[in-house]
Protein backbone atom coordinates (compact mmCIF):
# COMPACT_ATOMS: atom_id res chain seq x y z
CA UNK A 1 0.00 0.00 0.00
CA UNK A 2 1.18 3.54 -0.76
CA UNK A 3 2.83 5.76 2.20
CA UNK A 4 0.28 8.09 2.17
CA UNK A 5 -2.78 6.11 1.23
CA UNK A 6 -5.61 6.15 3.44
CA UNK A 7 -6.29 2.99 5.55
CA UNK A 8 -9.51 1.62 5.62
CA UNK A 9 -11.30 1.49 9.10
CA UNK A 10 -12.89 -1.47 10.55
CA UNK A 11 -16.54 1.11 10.26
CA UNK A 12 -17.95 0.29 6.97
CA UNK A 13 -17.40 3.55 5.15
CA UNK A 14 -16.39 5.65 8.17
CA UNK A 15 -14.01 8.29 7.69
CA UNK A 16 -10.34 6.81 9.00
CA UNK A 17 -8.07 9.63 8.12
CA UNK A 18 -8.46 13.81 8.86
CA UNK A 19 -6.76 16.11 6.22
CA UNK A 20 -6.04 19.17 8.23
CA UNK A 21 -5.38 22.27 6.36
CA UNK A 22 -4.57 25.93 6.75
CA UNK A 23 -5.76 27.71 4.72
CA UNK A 24 -9.21 28.96 5.24
CA UNK A 25 -10.18 29.39 1.35
CA UNK A 26 -11.33 25.51 2.07
CA UNK A 27 -14.19 26.99 4.69
CA UNK A 28 -15.93 28.41 1.23
CA UNK A 29 -15.41 25.11 -0.86
CA UNK A 30 -18.63 23.19 -0.06
CA UNK A 31 -18.23 21.20 -2.85
CA UNK A 32 -14.12 19.99 -2.17
CA UNK A 33 -15.12 19.56 1.28
CA UNK A 34 -17.94 16.91 0.39
CA UNK A 35 -15.92 15.43 -2.10
CA UNK A 36 -13.17 14.52 -0.02
CA UNK A 37 -15.79 13.55 2.72
CA UNK A 38 -16.91 11.24 0.26
CA UNK A 39 -13.79 9.62 -0.38
CA UNK A 40 -12.97 9.04 3.44
CA UNK A 41 -10.55 11.97 4.66
CA UNK A 42 -12.87 14.59 5.62
CA UNK A 43 -11.33 18.49 6.10
CA UNK A 44 -10.32 19.48 9.44
CA UNK A 45 -9.29 23.02 10.12
CA UNK A 46 -6.08 23.35 12.53
CA UNK A 47 -2.80 21.59 12.80
CA UNK A 48 -2.23 18.22 12.18
CA UNK A 49 -1.52 15.23 14.62
CA UNK A 50 -0.41 11.92 14.97
CA UNK A 51 -2.67 10.02 12.28
CA UNK A 52 -3.83 12.84 10.27
CA UNK A 53 -2.36 14.39 6.99
CA UNK A 54 -1.94 17.58 5.76
CA UNK A 55 -4.08 18.99 2.85
CA UNK A 56 -2.66 22.22 0.95
CA UNK A 57 -3.92 23.68 -2.58
CA UNK A 58 -1.92 22.65 -5.53
CA UNK A 59 1.15 25.00 -5.53
CA UNK A 60 -0.81 28.34 -4.30
CA UNK A 61 0.80 31.56 -2.42
CA UNK A 62 -0.95 29.82 1.07
CA UNK A 63 0.89 26.18 0.66
CA UNK A 64 3.61 26.81 2.18
CA UNK A 65 2.59 26.73 5.60
CA UNK A 66 0.43 23.23 5.27
CA UNK A 67 3.76 22.10 3.59
CA UNK A 68 5.68 23.38 6.92
CA UNK A 69 2.86 21.96 9.16
CA UNK A 70 3.47 18.88 7.67
CA UNK A 71 6.88 18.73 7.76
CA UNK A 72 6.66 20.03 11.52
CA UNK A 73 4.49 16.98 12.44
CA UNK A 74 5.82 14.44 9.71
CA UNK A 75 2.39 13.38 8.73
CA UNK A 76 1.90 12.86 4.99
CA UNK A 77 1.12 15.80 2.65
CA UNK A 78 -1.80 15.76 0.42
CA UNK A 79 -2.30 18.36 -2.97
CA UNK A 80 -5.69 19.10 -4.38
CA UNK A 81 -6.11 20.52 -8.02
CA UNK A 82 -9.15 20.75 -10.31
CA UNK A 83 -9.52 17.83 -12.67
CA UNK A 84 -9.31 18.10 -16.12
CA UNK A 85 -13.12 18.36 -16.87
CA UNK A 86 -13.67 21.12 -14.43
CA UNK A 87 -17.05 23.51 -15.11
CA UNK A 88 -18.62 25.85 -17.50
CA UNK A 89 -17.06 29.01 -16.46
CA UNK A 90 -13.22 29.69 -14.66
CA UNK A 91 -13.06 28.70 -10.58
CA UNK A 92 -12.78 32.05 -10.19
CA UNK A 93 -16.41 32.93 -11.55
CA UNK A 94 -17.69 30.67 -8.34
CA UNK A 95 -18.42 27.26 -9.83
CA UNK A 96 -17.18 24.76 -7.79
CA UNK A 97 -15.41 21.59 -9.56
CA UNK A 98 -16.45 18.37 -10.80
CA UNK A 99 -13.62 16.49 -9.54
CA UNK A 100 -10.32 16.48 -7.96
CA UNK A 101 -7.06 15.63 -8.35
CA UNK A 102 -5.73 14.50 -4.94
CA UNK A 103 -2.40 13.25 -4.83
CA UNK A 104 -1.09 11.55 -1.84
CA UNK A 105 2.42 11.48 -2.66
CA UNK A 106 2.60 15.06 -1.72
CA UNK A 107 2.98 16.13 -5.63
CA UNK A 108 0.77 17.87 -8.27
CA UNK A 109 0.48 17.04 -11.47
CA UNK A 110 1.81 20.05 -13.25
CA UNK A 111 5.08 20.04 -11.41
CA UNK A 112 7.49 17.41 -13.44
CA UNK A 113 10.44 18.00 -10.67
CA UNK A 114 8.45 15.74 -8.34
CA UNK A 115 6.78 12.66 -8.61
CA UNK A 116 3.19 13.05 -8.83
CA UNK A 117 0.05 10.23 -8.87
CA UNK A 118 -0.38 10.84 -12.48
CA UNK A 119 2.80 10.95 -13.29
CA UNK A 120 3.19 7.32 -11.82
CA UNK A 121 0.14 5.91 -12.81
CA UNK A 122 1.32 6.88 -16.46
CA UNK A 123 4.48 5.61 -15.99
CA UNK A 124 3.94 2.39 -14.75
CA UNK A 125 0.36 1.11 -15.13
CA UNK A 126 -0.32 -1.06 -17.40
CA UNK A 127 -3.09 0.79 -19.33
CA UNK A 128 -3.56 -2.32 -21.24
CA UNK A 129 -7.14 -3.13 -20.32
CA UNK A 130 -9.45 -3.18 -23.22
CA UNK A 131 -12.45 -2.32 -21.48
CA UNK A 132 -10.34 0.79 -19.94
CA UNK A 133 -9.04 1.64 -23.65
CA UNK A 134 -12.52 1.27 -24.99
CA UNK A 135 -13.73 3.17 -22.09
CA UNK A 136 -11.31 6.40 -22.87
CA UNK A 137 -11.91 5.86 -27.22
CA UNK A 138 -15.76 6.59 -26.09
CA UNK A 139 -15.07 9.28 -23.62
CA UNK A 140 -12.77 11.41 -26.15
CA UNK A 141 -15.90 10.45 -28.94
CA UNK A 142 -18.53 11.99 -26.57
CA UNK A 143 -16.49 15.26 -25.65
CA UNK A 144 -15.73 15.80 -29.07
CA UNK A 145 -19.75 14.76 -29.70
CA UNK A 146 -20.47 17.32 -27.20
CA UNK A 147 -18.26 19.91 -27.52
CA UNK A 148 -16.33 19.78 -24.10
CA UNK A 149 -13.15 21.45 -22.28
CA UNK A 150 -12.20 21.97 -19.02
CA UNK A 151 -13.84 24.68 -19.26
CA UNK A 152 -17.48 24.61 -21.52
CA UNK A 153 -19.12 27.62 -21.20
CA UNK A 154 -17.82 28.65 -24.67
CA UNK A 155 -20.15 30.21 -27.56
CA UNK A 156 -21.01 27.96 -30.45
CA UNK A 157 -21.87 31.35 -32.75
CA UNK A 158 -18.30 33.10 -31.64
CA UNK A 159 -16.75 33.79 -35.25
CA UNK A 160 -13.91 31.25 -35.68
CA UNK A 161 -10.54 32.33 -38.09
CA UNK A 162 -10.45 30.85 -41.52
CA UNK A 163 -8.58 27.38 -40.66
CA UNK A 164 -4.85 26.81 -41.71
CA UNK A 165 -3.44 29.40 -38.69
CA UNK A 166 -0.53 28.51 -35.95
CA UNK A 167 -2.52 28.51 -33.05
CA UNK A 168 -0.29 29.96 -29.60
CA UNK A 169 -1.91 29.51 -26.55
CA UNK A 170 -1.36 32.01 -23.68
CA UNK A 171 -1.81 31.46 -19.86
CA UNK A 172 -2.05 33.43 -17.20
CA UNK A 173 0.62 35.46 -15.49
CA UNK A 174 1.45 33.48 -12.00
CA UNK A 175 -0.19 30.08 -13.02
CA UNK A 176 1.19 27.57 -11.31
CA UNK A 177 1.73 25.43 -13.77
CA UNK A 178 4.12 28.04 -15.66
CA UNK A 179 6.02 28.90 -12.24
CA UNK A 180 6.44 25.16 -12.03
CA UNK A 181 7.81 24.51 -15.69
CA UNK A 182 10.85 27.40 -14.60
CA UNK A 183 8.89 29.22 -17.47
CA UNK A 184 8.48 32.57 -17.54
CA UNK A 185 7.02 35.92 -20.23
CA UNK A 186 10.94 35.33 -21.78
CA UNK A 187 9.40 31.70 -22.69
CA UNK A 188 5.95 32.59 -24.62
CA UNK A 189 8.11 35.11 -26.25
CA UNK A 190 10.42 32.43 -27.40
CA UNK A 191 7.85 30.31 -28.09
CA UNK A 192 5.96 32.71 -30.30
CA UNK A 193 9.13 33.38 -32.25
CA UNK A 194 9.66 30.08 -32.95
CA UNK A 195 5.77 29.63 -33.89
CA UNK A 196 6.28 32.38 -36.48
CA UNK A 197 9.92 31.08 -37.81
CA UNK A 198 8.81 27.59 -38.21
CA UNK A 199 5.76 28.30 -40.12
CA UNK A 200 6.64 31.46 -42.65
CA UNK A 201 3.36 32.70 -44.08
CA UNK A 202 0.69 31.36 -41.94
CA UNK A 203 -1.15 33.98 -39.96
CA UNK A 204 -0.69 33.17 -36.30
CA UNK A 205 -3.63 33.47 -33.35
CA UNK A 206 -2.76 33.67 -30.20
CA UNK A 207 -5.70 31.93 -27.66
CA UNK A 208 -6.19 34.24 -24.99
CA UNK A 209 -6.73 32.38 -21.23
CA UNK A 210 -10.77 32.42 -20.36
CA UNK A 211 -9.48 34.24 -17.31
CA UNK A 212 -7.61 36.95 -19.05
CA UNK A 213 -10.56 37.11 -21.81
CA UNK A 214 -13.05 38.15 -18.95
CA UNK A 215 -10.25 40.70 -17.23
CA UNK A 216 -10.05 38.22 -13.99
CA UNK A 217 -5.81 37.76 -14.97
CA UNK A 218 -3.53 39.50 -17.03
CA UNK A 219 -2.33 37.52 -20.18
CA UNK A 220 1.92 36.94 -20.83
CA UNK A 221 1.11 38.50 -24.22
CA UNK A 222 0.58 42.15 -25.04
CA UNK A 223 -0.35 44.24 -28.01
CA UNK A 224 3.60 45.12 -28.24
CA UNK A 225 4.42 41.30 -28.99
CA UNK A 226 2.01 41.03 -32.12
CA UNK A 227 3.77 41.29 -35.60
CA UNK A 228 2.48 41.33 -39.26
CA UNK A 229 -0.01 38.53 -39.54
CA UNK A 230 -0.71 38.07 -35.75
CA UNK A 231 -3.76 38.49 -34.43
CA UNK A 232 -4.91 37.88 -30.07
CA UNK A 233 -8.33 36.24 -29.88
CA UNK A 234 -10.14 36.43 -26.83
CA UNK A 235 -13.87 35.53 -28.07
CA UNK A 236 -15.19 33.10 -26.05
CA UNK A 237 -14.83 30.09 -28.90
CA UNK A 238 -14.99 26.54 -28.91
CA UNK A 239 -11.58 25.04 -28.37
CA UNK A 240 -12.01 22.05 -29.70
CA UNK A 241 -13.13 23.93 -33.22
CA UNK A 242 -10.19 26.09 -32.81
CA UNK A 243 -8.02 23.30 -32.68
CA UNK A 244 -9.39 21.94 -35.43
CA UNK A 245 -9.00 24.80 -37.57
CA UNK A 246 -5.01 24.70 -36.44
CA UNK A 247 -2.34 23.58 -38.26
CA UNK A 248 0.48 23.38 -35.88
CA UNK A 249 -0.28 24.09 -32.02
CA UNK A 250 2.31 25.87 -29.12
CA UNK A 251 2.14 25.56 -26.06
CA UNK A 252 3.99 26.29 -22.70
CA UNK A 253 2.09 23.88 -20.09
CA UNK A 254 -1.81 24.58 -20.83
CA UNK A 255 -4.51 22.22 -20.52
CA UNK A 256 -4.83 22.62 -24.56
CA UNK A 257 -2.07 21.31 -25.15
CA UNK A 258 -3.76 18.05 -23.78
CA UNK A 259 -6.80 18.91 -25.58
CA UNK A 260 -4.84 19.37 -28.71
CA UNK A 261 -3.39 16.07 -28.47
CA UNK A 262 -7.17 14.21 -28.15
CA UNK A 263 -7.53 16.44 -31.44
CA UNK A 264 -4.80 15.30 -33.49
CA UNK A 265 -2.08 17.66 -33.07
CA UNK A 266 1.76 16.89 -31.81
CA UNK A 267 1.99 20.00 -30.03
CA UNK A 268 5.19 22.11 -29.41
CA UNK A 269 5.35 22.56 -25.46
CA UNK A 270 7.81 24.33 -24.32
CA UNK A 271 6.93 23.29 -20.34
CA UNK A 272 6.88 20.35 -18.74
CA UNK A 273 3.06 19.60 -18.06
CA UNK A 274 1.72 16.03 -17.09
CA UNK A 275 1.06 15.20 -20.97
CA UNK A 276 5.24 15.93 -22.24
CA UNK A 277 7.39 13.36 -22.70
CA UNK A 278 5.29 10.31 -23.43
CA UNK A 279 5.87 10.60 -26.83
CA UNK A 280 2.72 13.05 -28.27
CA UNK A 281 4.52 15.57 -28.40
CA UNK A 282 7.24 17.80 -29.45
CA UNK A 283 9.21 18.53 -26.35
CA UNK A 284 11.03 21.89 -26.26
CA UNK A 285 11.34 22.54 -22.77
CA UNK A 286 15.13 22.71 -21.55
CA UNK A 287 14.22 20.64 -19.14
CA UNK A 288 14.78 17.31 -19.16
CA UNK A 289 11.83 14.70 -17.66
CA UNK A 290 14.04 11.73 -16.23
CA UNK A 291 10.97 9.44 -15.08
CA UNK A 292 9.93 9.62 -18.60
CA UNK A 293 10.00 8.50 -21.87
CA UNK A 294 7.23 5.54 -22.09
CA UNK A 295 5.47 5.98 -25.46
CA UNK A 296 1.71 6.42 -24.69
CA UNK A 297 -0.98 6.40 -26.85
CA UNK A 298 -3.74 8.88 -26.88
CA UNK A 299 -6.28 6.61 -25.61
CA UNK A 300 -3.69 5.63 -22.77
CA UNK A 301 -3.14 9.21 -21.69
CA UNK A 302 -6.28 10.19 -21.49
CA UNK A 303 -7.38 6.91 -19.45
CA UNK A 304 -4.53 7.69 -16.88
CA UNK A 305 -5.24 11.42 -16.89
CA UNK A 306 -9.40 11.35 -16.83
CA UNK A 307 -10.38 8.35 -15.48
CA UNK A 308 -7.68 6.20 -13.66
CA UNK A 309 -6.44 9.61 -11.72
CA UNK A 310 -9.42 11.64 -10.41
CA UNK A 311 -12.16 11.75 -8.07
CA UNK A 312 -15.33 12.68 -10.07
CA UNK A 313 -18.21 13.63 -8.05
CA UNK A 314 -21.61 12.65 -9.25
CA UNK A 315 -23.54 16.17 -8.17
CA UNK A 316 -27.49 14.63 -8.59
CA UNK A 317 -26.99 11.63 -6.06
CA UNK A 318 -24.51 13.11 -3.84
CA UNK A 319 -21.52 10.55 -3.88
CA UNK A 320 -18.12 9.29 -5.79
CA UNK A 321 -19.17 9.03 -9.05
CA UNK A 322 -17.27 8.17 -12.49
CA UNK A 323 -15.74 9.57 -15.52
CA UNK A 324 -18.55 8.94 -17.79
CA UNK A 325 -21.11 10.60 -14.92
CA UNK A 326 -19.61 13.80 -14.74
CA UNK A 327 -18.67 14.24 -18.81
CA UNK A 328 -22.77 14.34 -18.80
CA UNK A 329 -23.29 16.27 -16.08
CA UNK A 330 -20.93 18.46 -18.22
CA UNK A 331 -22.42 18.07 -21.15
CA UNK A 332 -26.07 18.83 -19.70
CA UNK A 333 -24.41 21.93 -18.53
CA UNK A 334 -23.16 23.32 -21.58
CA UNK A 335 -26.08 22.23 -23.99
CA UNK A 336 -28.40 24.07 -21.48
CA UNK A 337 -25.69 27.54 -20.75
CA UNK A 338 -25.97 27.69 -24.76
CA UNK A 339 -29.18 27.67 -25.55
CA UNK A 340 -30.23 29.23 -22.74
CA UNK A 341 -27.17 32.39 -22.51
CA UNK A 342 -29.04 34.27 -24.75
CA UNK A 343 -32.72 34.73 -22.72
CA UNK A 344 -36.07 33.97 -23.87
CA UNK A 345 -39.20 35.94 -23.94
CA UNK A 346 -42.21 34.13 -22.58
CA UNK A 347 -45.43 35.27 -23.57
CA UNK A 348 -48.74 34.50 -21.41
CA UNK A 349 -47.81 32.53 -18.33
CA UNK A 350 -49.62 32.81 -15.61
CA UNK A 351 -48.31 34.34 -12.23
CA UNK A 352 -48.01 31.69 -10.16
CA UNK A 353 -46.14 29.98 -13.24
CA UNK A 354 -43.33 32.15 -13.42
CA UNK A 355 -41.20 30.91 -10.71
CA UNK A 356 -40.98 27.16 -12.06
CA UNK A 357 -40.32 28.45 -15.71
CA UNK A 358 -37.60 31.01 -14.67
CA UNK A 359 -35.79 28.25 -12.09
CA UNK A 360 -35.96 25.87 -15.53
CA UNK A 361 -35.19 28.41 -18.28
CA UNK A 362 -33.79 31.23 -17.02
CA UNK A 363 -30.29 29.60 -15.20
CA UNK A 364 -28.36 31.78 -17.14
CA UNK A 365 -29.90 35.03 -18.16
CA UNK A 366 -33.32 35.47 -16.52
CA UNK A 367 -36.46 35.41 -18.68
CA UNK A 368 -38.59 38.12 -19.95
CA UNK A 369 -42.38 38.11 -19.32
CA UNK A 370 -45.13 39.95 -21.20
CA UNK A 371 -48.96 39.55 -21.01
CA UNK A 372 -49.92 39.32 -24.56
CA UNK A 373 -49.75 36.35 -26.33
CA UNK A 374 -47.28 35.97 -29.44
CA UNK A 375 -48.51 36.61 -32.72
CA UNK A 376 -48.95 33.50 -34.67
CA UNK A 377 -46.73 33.27 -37.67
Amino acid sequence: MPQNAPIEAAGGNRPTRRLRYLNAGFLWQKRIRRILELAGEPLVPGLPQAGDAMAVWGQSPYAARGEKAANDARVPLVRLEDAFLRSLHPGRKGEPPLGLMIDRRGGVHFDAFAPSDLEQILATHPLDDSALLNRARAGMARMKEADLSKYAGHDPEAPLPAPGYVLVIDQTRGDASVKASRADRNSFREMLYWAREENPGRPIIIKAHPETAEGLREGHFQNEDLGEGMALLSDPVSPLTLLEGAWSVYTVSSQMGFEAILAGHRPNVFGTPFYAGWGLTEDRSPHPLPRRGRALTKAQLFAGAMILAPTWYNTFEDRLGTFEEALETLAAQARSYREDRNGWQAAGIRLWKRKHMQRFFGSVTPLRFSEASPEPP
